[in-house]
């Protein structure tokens, strides 16, 4: 049941509905916890964006509101502020209690010690540990698939699989799943893969990747999936820090009309990590004769071996590896750009009980729900939320192994139409990108199916997130604008649908269990409005416990900035409201004449021009100003550069801004360098702004390398 507040911002009570009105200009206080009653004398104000949608008046927008429908907001699982406050404050002040009885609706063999979870994130107190559920035994593996079909859910469809090409595509019930599953796990053992055993994981996204995952779990081996997009150099990188059993790949994959050999990479990497000590004397590559055949494939007799050749001859059932729930579940590497790749080490209880529940609450999970996430199962987000959340719910899931806008712009929305997709989680760098492209792309499918759509991976700016609302969800799907990490495990600050009134842009309110707080350069807490570093003070189960072989890299990078807590790295706002607004990361700052300024903030104020499809902003060398702000801007289809258009850009900044944030230089772009999963390579624009041309580096991860030739070409135009 919904729920009102009075003039005065206070609760109201159980209503049967919110306001008539989705979109409202008001001045309600909405409190997440009590201490944010009053805010304290001498907190910073923020600078507000009024990025709004393409066309509208900017004036309008500061205190905008969108409510969620009657309708949704009475079948949700979390259906009102009143509902999310009592949960919220139950997990804050009884987290053992709270998570305790969350992880009983999962198998255990045997459960976990009276001490639910141990803490130390003080790094003066002595090492950072945590630890949840230790002392109690359970298996991922067996709670995705086993636990579902003793459920009665065997022959519901686990994955449905659509290819490259729209004429192909595949799906598998739970069942089927668990069978192959279990051929694999067969396979992995009888060739030595034992409990604690590293395997890497090299594939596109197939069905045979989270099948990958899952058979390593059930086994006990970790598990480390290295995006099939990496350089022969990173892959290898990986390869020779946890040291595998076997590498499993695929001899190539086509995206879009390209055509990549994954295989050949495989092979460049095992010679690079053999000379580094570290040989695999196993490569297990699946045939995907979509993209090649097996006559056309580098081999190498004696190490590669088909994996339909062996594995679907092994038994369907195979026995579970029971684990503690502080054992290793997987190993996933962060982006080795600069020195060495960090490896994220998540085990097994914690993360699982939180990614299960962050799903099921962010999403407002039903049984019959359709749930496509376009990551790659290559980054945390293919994890958490393509493989084990949605299947430790018993969802149904779509693996897309193609380009998303191939072979047009409409794909994603003939996919939705397609298979009934009710939930859609996607990048806001995705949602810019078919923002450019024109409504008619979206307009020409029904999407009658969708209740829910998601964002991850960057802040997404007000008038992306406008357009996705609107456009896409026609005014009717709420977003669930996700913050969260590789290191966090699942979400720390999320909508939950149908329980709060949006802002667009906003993350809103932390996840059940978690305490953000925003700090000053000190460490000091800062108490209502204001801006600074987003930290985390105690533990929640999903967390990361440590940095594989390099303990004191993770206490130095995430504990010792700010004692006491967890240091996300990100910087943050929370506005009057209580809502958190992420503005980037704390290291894309610019420092103008002693002004800190956030690029993502900069961003989102060039975006809100009606001209202005995307932007990335980056820091360069400034000799009165110390840094300057240089900005790459790529236009609405169909319009042309122009310097009354560069003014009335830099202009909207110092508007919206104010003047200390125009930027200096506007660089024209007809797109920008993007590996294949969406995230900018800022590196790149960063060199190509300060003219470093020749210290470009490695390029292979970008989904299209000639746009670094295009920008150094429009340089100085």
């Amino acid at each position: 049941m919904a729920s009102s507040y009075d003039s005065d911002g206070s609760l109201r009570g159980p209503s049967s509905s919110y306001p008539p009105s989705k979109k409202l200009t008001t001045s309600n206080y909405l409190r997440h916890v009590e201490s944010m009653a009053k805010v304290p004398s001498g907190a910073g104000s923020i600078p507000h964006l009024n990025a709004v949608i393409l066309g509208e008046s900017l004036a309008s927008e500061e205190n905008d509101l969108i409510f969620p429908n009657v309708e949704f907001s009475g079948q949700a699982l979390v259906s009102s502020p009143q509902k999310y406050l009592e949960m919220y404050k139950r997990s804050i002040e009884d987290p053992a209690g709270f998570w305790s009885h969350i992880a009983s609706e999962f198998y255990w063999k045997e459960k976990w010690s009276k001490e639910v979870y141990y803490q130390n994130l003080d790094v003066r107190e002595g090492p950072v540990k945590i630890e949840w559920f230790k002392g109690g035994v359970t298996n991922i593996c067996y709670n995705c698939l086993d636990r579902n079909v003793e459920a009665g859910l065997g022959e519901k469809i686990a994955l449905y699989w659509e290819g490259n090409e729209p004429e192909f595509d595949g799906k598998l019930t739970y069942n089927n799943l668990l069978h192959k599953v279990c051929q694999l796990a067969n396979y992995l053992k009888d060739v030595g893969v034992k409990k604690g055993d590293a395997v890497v994981v090299y594939l596109p996204m197939l069905m045979e990747l989270p099948m990958t995952m899952l058979a390593c779990a059930r086994i006990g081996a970790v598990h480390s999936v290295v995006f099939a997009g990496f350089s022969a150099e990173s892959l290898a990188q990986r390869i020779v820090d946890c040291k595998p059993k076997v590498v499993i790949t695929c001899n190539a994959v086509k995206r879009g009309p390209k055509v990549i050999n994954l295989k050949e990479i495989v092979d460049a990497a095992l010679v690079d990590s053999a000379k580094e000590g570290i040989s695999v004397d196993i490569c297990l590559t699946y045939e995907n004769p979509t993209a090649m055949k097996r006559e056309n494939t580098t081999w190498k007799e004696g190490r590669d071996i088909w994996w339909q050749d062996v594995v679907p001859r092994y038994p369907t059932n195979c026995d579970v590896e029971w684990v503690d729930a502080e054992d290793p579940l997987f190993l996933l590497y962060t982006s080795g750009s600069t020195g060495k790749p960090k490896g994220v080490l998540h085990t097994t209880g914690g993360y699982m009980v939180y990614t299960a529940t962050t799903f099921k609450y962010a999403f407002d999970y039903k049984p019959s729900d359709v749930y496509w996430c376009t990551a790659d199962c290559g980054w945390i987000t293919g994890h958490s939320y393509v493989s084990y959340g949605p299947l430790l719910n018993g969802a149904t899931v779509i693996i897309f192994e193609g380009a998303p806008n191939y072979p047009d712009s409409g794909r994603c929305w003939d996919i939705v139409d397609k298979y009934k997709v009710s939930i859609f989680y996607t990048a806001p760098t995705l949602v810019r990108s078919l923002m450019r492209d024109g409504d008619g792309y979206v307009s020409k499918y029904s999407r009658k199916s969708l209740r829910v759509l998601g964002s991850v991976g960057e802040p997404i700016n007000p008038s992306a997130w406008r357009w996705f609302f609107n456009v896409v969800g026609d005014s009717r799907c709420p977003i669930s604008d996700t913050w969260w990490q590789t290191e966090t495990g699942g979400f720390m600050i999320s909508p939950l649908p149908g329980a709060w009134p949006q802002k667009p842009g906003s993350a809103t309110f932390p996840f059940f269990g978690v305490q953000p707080v925003i700090v000053d350069e000190k460490g000091q807490e800062i108490e209502g409005e204001c801006s600074g570093y987003l930290c985390v003070k105690s533990s929640w189960p999903g967390a990361f416990r440590t940095l594989y072989g390099d303990h004191e890299r993770y206490e130095t990078t995430y504990f010792k900035p700010f004692p006491g807590y967890y240091f996300s790295g990100d910087g943050c706002s929370r506005d009057k409201d209580g809502y958190h607004w992420l503005t980037g990361r704390v290291d894309d700052v610019i420092n103008v004449s002693g002004h800190r300024i956030g690029t993502a903030e900069v961003e989102s104020a060039l975006v809100s021009h009606p001209h202005c499809a995307e932007a990335a902003v980056v820091g360069v060398e400034h000799e009165v100003k110390g840094q300057g702000i240089y900005a790459f801007v790529t236009l609405v289809e169909g319009v042309d550069y122009s310097e009354e258009l560069r003014r009335n850009l830099i202009l909207t900044v110092r508007k919206q801004i104010g003047a200390f944030a125009a930027p200096d230089n506007i660089h024209w772009a007809p797109g920008l360098p993007k590996t294949r999963s969406g995230k900018i390579m800022r590196r790149i624009l960063r060199k190509i702004a300060s003219r470093q041309l020749d210290e470009l580096g490695d390029t292979s991860t970008l989904a299209d390398p000639s746009v670094v030739d295009q920008l150094i070409a429009l340089a100085g135009v």
